[in-house]
Protein backbone atom coordinates (compact mmCIF):
# COMPACT_ATOMS: atom_id res chain seq x y z
CA UNK A 1 0.00 0.00 0.00
CA UNK A 2 2.86 2.70 0.81
CA UNK A 3 4.42 1.83 -2.81
CA UNK A 4 1.10 3.10 -4.45
CA UNK A 5 0.40 6.18 -2.30
CA UNK A 6 4.13 7.14 -3.35
CA UNK A 7 3.76 6.65 -6.81
CA UNK A 8 0.08 8.68 -5.92
CA UNK A 9 2.14 11.51 -4.61
CA UNK A 10 3.10 13.25 -7.71
CA UNK A 11 -0.18 13.47 -10.29
CA UNK A 12 -1.92 14.42 -6.40
CA UNK A 13 0.66 17.51 -6.36
CA UNK A 14 0.06 18.32 -9.74
CA UNK A 15 -3.91 18.37 -9.63
CA UNK A 16 -3.94 20.37 -6.83
CA UNK A 17 -1.77 22.91 -8.92
CA UNK A 18 -3.40 22.59 -12.02
CA UNK A 19 -7.11 23.36 -10.48
CA UNK A 20 -5.63 26.25 -8.15
CA UNK A 21 -3.54 28.16 -10.91
CA UNK A 22 -6.60 27.98 -13.10
CA UNK A 23 -9.19 29.24 -10.53
CA UNK A 24 -6.21 32.08 -10.23
CA UNK A 25 -6.25 32.51 -13.87
CA UNK A 26 -10.44 33.19 -13.69
CA UNK A 27 -9.82 35.65 -10.79
CA UNK A 28 -7.42 37.64 -12.71
CA UNK A 29 -9.26 37.42 -16.46
CA UNK A 30 -6.60 36.26 -18.14
CA UNK A 31 -4.11 38.60 -17.01
CA UNK A 32 -1.44 38.63 -19.86
CA UNK A 33 1.31 39.91 -16.57
CA UNK A 34 -0.25 36.47 -14.62
CA UNK A 35 0.30 33.82 -17.50
CA UNK A 36 4.20 34.94 -17.96
CA UNK A 37 4.50 34.15 -14.16
CA UNK A 38 2.02 30.50 -14.00
CA UNK A 39 5.45 28.62 -14.38
CA UNK A 40 7.02 29.99 -11.68
CA UNK A 41 3.62 30.10 -9.72
CA UNK A 42 3.18 26.51 -10.52
CA UNK A 43 6.39 25.47 -9.24
CA UNK A 44 6.55 27.54 -6.27
CA UNK A 45 3.20 25.90 -5.13
CA UNK A 46 4.32 22.27 -6.22
CA UNK A 47 7.45 22.92 -4.34
CA UNK A 48 5.20 24.21 -0.73
CA UNK A 49 2.58 21.30 -1.67
CA UNK A 50 5.91 18.93 -1.56
CA UNK A 51 7.21 20.67 1.73
CA UNK A 52 3.54 20.32 3.70
CA UNK A 53 3.29 16.61 2.09
CA UNK A 54 7.01 15.94 3.26
CA UNK A 55 5.94 16.90 7.31
CA UNK A 56 2.21 16.30 7.24
CA UNK A 57 2.02 12.86 5.66
CA UNK A 58 5.48 11.85 5.01
CA UNK A 59 4.37 8.25 3.68
CA UNK A 60 2.61 9.39 0.53
CA UNK A 61 5.98 11.47 -0.74
CA UNK A 62 8.96 9.79 -2.24
CA UNK A 63 11.47 11.80 0.00
CA UNK A 64 14.31 11.19 2.45
CA UNK A 65 15.02 14.98 3.21
CA UNK A 66 13.17 18.58 2.56
CA UNK A 67 15.49 19.10 -0.13
CA UNK A 68 13.51 16.25 -2.22
CA UNK A 69 10.57 16.87 -1.16
CA UNK A 70 10.68 20.49 -2.96
CA UNK A 71 12.34 19.19 -5.84
CA UNK A 72 9.61 16.79 -6.44
CA UNK A 73 6.59 19.30 -5.71
CA UNK A 74 8.43 21.64 -8.08
CA UNK A 75 8.62 18.89 -10.93
CA UNK A 76 5.01 18.32 -10.38
CA UNK A 77 3.60 21.84 -10.39
CA UNK A 78 5.53 22.74 -13.67
CA UNK A 79 4.44 19.26 -14.92
CA UNK A 80 0.62 20.95 -14.13
CA UNK A 81 1.56 23.42 -16.53
CA UNK A 82 2.87 20.98 -19.11
CA UNK A 83 -0.03 19.26 -18.84
CA UNK A 84 -2.18 22.69 -19.69
CA UNK A 85 -0.28 23.02 -22.70
CA UNK A 86 -0.72 19.68 -23.72
CA UNK A 87 -4.68 20.18 -23.94
CA UNK A 88 -4.61 23.43 -25.47
CA UNK A 89 -2.37 22.01 -28.71
CA UNK A 90 -4.79 19.00 -28.86
CA UNK A 91 -7.79 21.34 -28.64
CA UNK A 92 -6.16 24.01 -31.12
CA UNK A 93 -5.01 21.11 -33.78
CA UNK A 94 -8.74 19.43 -33.70
CA UNK A 95 -10.19 23.25 -33.91
CA UNK A 96 -7.92 23.68 -37.27
CA UNK A 97 -8.89 20.20 -38.57
CA UNK A 98 -12.29 20.45 -37.48
CA UNK A 99 -12.31 23.97 -39.47
CA UNK A 100 -10.59 22.47 -42.65
CA UNK A 101 -12.94 19.35 -42.99
CA UNK A 102 -15.94 22.17 -43.07
CA UNK A 103 -14.24 24.50 -45.53
CA UNK A 104 -13.80 21.00 -47.72
CA UNK A 105 -17.20 20.32 -47.54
Amino acid sequence: MEQIMNIVSVPIIATIVYWVVNLIKYTVNNSEKFKRLIPIISAVLGAGLGIAAFYIAPEIIIADNLLTAIIIGGASGLSATGTNQIIKQISKSQEKSDEKNENNS
